[in-house]
């Protein structure tokens, strides 16, 4: 029999992830900022923790899919007031279908949880009697499901189809929705360090690892011989080539992968955010790494230094719909009108940075964004009002160097028009768990000299 403290932790840990969950759905956070604080709050173990960010997850990835095996067991629609219900059904509904938790703990500490909420507590019957019946008969419901129409929003599903077509945007949903392996850029002897973490090295350069716990438990972190960043993140920085006492802004630079890259290659950086907070988190990063920067506070769309720079990178605010895979929170808090909006800050940065390169100078701009009109589109806007900016087409060279694995595949990575344009299936021909990346544009510009 389980001991009384090992009970609570579990049910510590699912709480936690219904609280997270409930924020994300009613109140529209951001999941990572409400996880943190409510899993601090809870002074949740790691494990524990790890296991919550789990079943949290699971539920923003599957939650169309998780909602319809349930109703398929209800008579009648859950009422508005129910408090935390819908989470811990839908918590519990994951940790049986898709975590393959025992159906003993999973359904008797959801029935706790309703225990103690005082607007679900009424329902804790009704729980019980529900997850008994997913846990038989859930399984072969699931299996006639559709997972890309139950939980990717419409809207967004319609988009991914207009620019992409039927067959390429049902597998930008079908990896979207699927957890991300763990990407490092490695500061050092990149072939040592992904056998020290029995990693597989990517043809970009970026070391795989197919799962992982606590990242600060892995060997080299703190040697800071390594920071995580997905292997698509990693190729715009590629772009620019060898920045060698180059002088680069890095704008919109937290949490400061990019600018690790670059000062990594030898440049002298200097990174904008108008967040200090999340700067002086950047400065933590690059402490850990032993990599140094300038940092300034400031509005990147707003930001005079005085003089320009031999390059610039903008990685830009946007719906970061390319990187659901890891922030599943999105499907749920993004809408089709956050597209137009988002555009609408990206193309002053544009136009700032356009004054701060040198003649000569590289600009690269990129998104995390799938949506032509945060990519492709702002491109070609500004192109059309700086004329004296030209696009220099991005080849597989400059993605993976002379390596000749992948190169094939690396080309399905160019636009027609020259651009970087990664896509969350790509790499699939890896093993399982450790196939995909994130949806990343990129266009290198070059300012006339």
């Amino acid at each position: 029999m389980k001991s009384s403290v090992a009970i609570a932790d579990g049910l510590a840990a699912r709480d936690v992830a219904a609280s997270a969950l409930f924020s994300v759905f009613v109140e529209k956070r951001a999941f990572d900022d409400v996880f943190a604080k409510v899993s601090e709050a809870r002074s949740l173990a790691p494990r524990d923790r790890g296991f919550a960010r789990l079943i949290a997850a699971t539920v923003l990835r599957h939650r169309g899919s998780l909602n319809a095996v349930i109703r398929s067991f209800l008579d009648k629609p859950l009422p508005e007031n129910q408090g935390r219900l819908e989470p811990i059904l839908l918590g519990a509904a994951a940790q049986l279908l898709f975590l393959r938790t025992p159906p003993h703990a999973a359904i008797s500490l959801a029935v706790d949880q309703c225990r103690v909420d005082s607007a679900a507590r009424r329902f804790d019957k009704l729980a019980n009697a529900v997850l008994r019946r997913v846990s038989v008969e859930g399984d072969a419901i699931l299996a006639e499901l559709d997972p890309v129409t139950l939980n990717v929003p419409h809207w967004l599903l319609v988009r991914w189809q207009n620019t992409y077509g039927h067959a390429v945007a049902r597998e930008i949903a079908l990896a979207s929705l699927t957890e991300a392996p763990l990407d490092l850029s490695i500061h050092g002897d990149v072939n040592a360090w992904a056998e020290t973490l029995g990693g597989s090295v990517l043809p970009t350069g970026s070391v795989r690892l197919a799962a992982s716990g606590r990242i600060e438990d892995l060997p080299g972190y703190d040697d800071g011989a390594w920071w995580v960043q997905d292997a698509a993140a990693a190729l715009p920085v590629k772009l620019f080539g060898d920045v060698r006492g180059k002088h680069v802004a890095d704008l919109c630079a937290a949490p400061g992968g990019k600018t690790a890259q670059l000062a990594a290659g030898g440049a002298r950086v200097t990174s904008v955010d108008k967040s200090p907070g999340r700067l002086k988190r950047l400065k933590g990063n690059l402490a850990r790494l032993g990599l140094d920067a300038e940092t300034a506070v400031a509005d990147a769309s707003a930001f005079d230094p005085g003089y320009q720079y031999d390059a610039v990178l903008i990685d830009a605010p946007c719906t970061a719909t390319g990187t659901i895979r890891r922030h599943p929170d999105i499907l749920h808090l993004k809408r089709d009108d956050d597209v137009a909006a988002l555009a609408a800050v990206q193309a002053p940065i544009l136009a700032r940075a356009a004054n701060l390169v040198k003649p000569g100078g590289t600009l690269v701009y990129c998104t995390c964004s799938l949506e032509p009109e945060e990519g492709r589109d702002q491109v070609a806007k500004f192109l059309a009002m700086y004329p004296e900016f030209s696009r220099s087409p991005v080849t597989p060279f400059d993605l993976v160097g002379s390596s000749s694995v992948g190169h094939d595949s690396v080309k399905s990575w160019i636009s027609d028009e020259g651009d970087l344009r990664t896509l969350p299936h790509h790499l699939s021909d890896l093993p399982f768990g450790q196939t995909g990346m994130d949806g990343f544009f990129a266009a290198k510009l070059i300012r006339d000299a």
